[in-house]
């Protein structure tokens, strides 16, 4: 896990800089692959601003926090990008397991598709033809 924090018209703080790298560190869970993230903390008049940029494989995740309280902004910040993980993580989950499904029918369905085909052609054959009455043209 590589994490740049960076701050922008304030004092860089050791305690700030604990707390952002901590939350930060409880998405690589979530993640297969290890996590990059450039952290941006700053004052913008009263506001206190925490903005993120993960990047894991091919994932590339972005949040961005305004509050009164840079700890909150932080928090808050960082329950984005847990929702963003988590969303994307499902999203690939799906996929894989639709994938599967559509594998182990491929595999199923050419003994039972040739078996029911020649039964259905029978079956056809074996019906007379429908006559379908003719309108005219008036």
């Amino acid at each position: 896990m590589n994490v740049s924090i960076t701050f922008r018209h304030m004092d860089a703080s050791e305690a700030i800089k604990k707390h952002a790298a901590a939350k930060l560190g409880k998405l690589q869970k979530f993640l297969r692959q290890p996590m990059t993230a450039k952290v941006t903390i700053s004052v913008d008049k009263l506001k206190h601003v925490a903005e993120a940029r993960i990047s894991s494989g091919g994932a590339h995740l972005e949040a961005k926090e305004a509050s009164d309280d840079m700890y909150a902004s932080i928090d808050r910040m960082i329950e984005k990008l847990e929702r963003q993980v988590r969303v994307t993580k499902g999203a690939a989950e799906s996929r894989r397991r639709t994938a599967k499904k559509a594998a182990n029918k491929e595999e199923a369905a050419p003994e039972a598709a040739v078996a029911v085909k020649p039964a259905k052609k029978a079956a056809r054959a074996a019906r007379p033809a429908k006559k379908v009455a003719k309108k005219s043209k008036r």
